[in-house]
């Protein structure tokens, strides 16, 4: 009603569920008719998406594609093995070459928002069946990373922001619950976002 087309759910958070638990979920918010995106957070949440369980809620019509943030991107091989048809969305800004190589077809982004033109471009060379394209964002991957492996840490909100303060885009203080960075963390993400922007990213 309110104009969603999609819905990108995460498993039962407020405790950790079992198997049975994880799978109702699924199906009670299927019901709505929208497509679902599993968000697999086992670091946050302590309930595993496994591929298996990926491929069981794929298989009876329950989720569409898998938001995927393990960091274990050898599952991305499984998930295609066990559920063709699932869509894989990079979950993680750390793990973007790894998983757009495995056949990613999108990306669920944090650090596009302060240097979106590099970001997007390598998420194109990443997810090209060209084995030039590929070449060409090894480097681009190398260079970012320092900055991109932000996104997996639970300063994640507050390093994006600050590196969009850098880049000259409005980032902004982040509300409570969430604190301001220490000292020596919002350093290094100051200097990691100036060494970026230094060498020519955007």
């Amino acid at each position: 009603e309110a104009g969603a087309t999609s819905v990108l759910l995460l498993p039962p958070n407020a405790y950790r569920a079992d198997h049975r638990a994880v799978v109702e979920h699924y199906r009670e918010v299927a019901r709505a008719g929208l497509p679902v995106v599993a968000y697999n957070n086992p670091i946050d949440t302590k309930v595993d998406l496994t591929p298996a369980l990926l491929a069981e809620l794929f298989h009876e019509g329950l989720v569409v594609g898998v938001k995927e943030f393990s960091g274990d991107v050898r599952r991305a091989y499984e998930i295609a093995e066990l559920a063709p048809g699932l869509d894989l969305l990079v979950g993680a800004d750390d793990v973007l070459l790894e998983l757009g190589v495995a056949g990613a077809v999108g990306w669920i982004a944090g650090y596009p928002n302060a240097i979106p033109e590099s970001t997007v471009e390598l998420y194109r060379l990443v997810t090209s069946d060209d084995p030039a394209d590929i070449a060409k964002a090894v480097p681009i991957y190398r260079d970012l990373h320092p900055l991109l492996r932000w996104d997996s840490k639970t300063e994640f909100v507050q390093s994006i922001k600050l590196s969009m303060d850098i880049a000259g885009r409005k980032g902004g203080a982040c509300r409570p619950p969430r604190l301001a960075l220490p000292t020596e963390v919002a350093d290094r993400i100051t200097a990691d976002t100036e060494a970026v922007l230094a060498k020519g990213y955007k």
